[in-house]
């Protein structure tokens, strides 16, 4: 169990990590709800995290739902230009056969005309149907050419889309079994957390979810060194000699500065608690 901070100090250059001594809970010397509390916060770090963890999912699922998302829409966008290719088309072959029938009726009324000039007026006529027939049959041309293009866009659209199907289905199966997974976990951390609670007084569980709440959950800190690990501040020599005293076992302490509630695993020597001085201290009792 880890418990208020303890870890490695951070090396200095050139040399090896050394790892701090594991840590000791000394029963005799604190207030016995202490240990018992320790083991209440540890629980709620758990469960928070197990929370958080199940918040992460509904996002992980939409996210999920997007890629599948995307591949419906990339579809989607290519059947349409693959209908609105077919329309172009066809209206374009319509162009060509209404141009192709306006030139033959020009050139039947050509054999019945009687002036030169009504003559040229329908050559004119049928000039001009016979170049918009050729640039609705070029247009034609160049939308068989594109749709070609649109229906390997189709093709690869589908490809795309089951594909997605696929990965995204295995990928909802396993968010939802981590999910599952954690819920139960999350079920037993509650449970758990209820055992863990049971023998705490009534009053330290009153002090501890308040402080929990103002401290994202923490409600402990040790106090090593002479400092409150929780913000770093100095705890008074006379606080530490009390949280380690074996008649300790009616208050707990709590840091002046962050308002934690105050622990120390080992015993201090006494000639490091009378060594330091000043005012920068902290604590105040329940």
């Amino acid at each position: 169990m880890r418990l208020g901070g303890i870890g490695f100090s951070p090396p200095g250059p050139g040399t090896l990590p050394v790892p701090a001594p594991p840590p000791v809970l000394n029963l005799a010397f604190m207030h016995p709800a202490i240990p018992r509390l320790l083991d209440l916060q540890t629980v709620d770090h758990h469960i928070a995290a197990l929370r958080a963890d199940l918040e992460s999912f509904p996002k992980r699922i939409r996210e999920a739902d997007l890629k599948l998302g995307g591949a419906r829409a990339a579809l989607a966008a290519a059947k349409e230009a693959h209908v609105k290719g077919q329309k172009e088309r066809k209206k374009f072959e319509l162009d060509v056969e209404q141009w192709k029938e306006r030139a033959r009726k020009y050139r039947d009324q050509s054999g019945a005309v009687k002036t030169n000039e009504a003559y040229k007026a329908l050559q004119h006529e049928i000039a001009n149907a016979e170049g918009e027939m050729a640039k609705a049959e070029d247009r034609q041309l160049e939308i068989m050419m594109a749709g070609e293009d649109v229906e390997r866009r189709v093709k690869n659209a589908e490809i795309n889309l089951k594909s997605a199907e696929q990965s995204v289905a295995i990928e909802r199966k396993d968010i939802e079994t981590q999910q599952g997974a954690k819920k139960k976990e999350l079920d037993a951390a509650l449970a758990e957390r209820e055992r863990a609670l049971a023998p705490i007084p009534e009053d330290l569980r009153i002090l501890y979810d308040r402080i929990a709440k103002r401290h994202n959950g923490t409600a402990l800190a040790l106090a090593r060194d002479g400092q409150c690990r929780g913000c770093g501040m100095r705890v008074l020599p006379h606080i530490i000699q009390l949280l380690v005293q074996d008649t300790n076992d009616e208050e707990v302490y709590r840091c002046e500065s962050c308002g934690l509630i105050l622990y120390s695993l080992e015993p201090v020597i006494a000639h490091n608690l009378d060594a330091a001085g000043g005012n920068a201290a902290s604590v105040s009792t329940t």
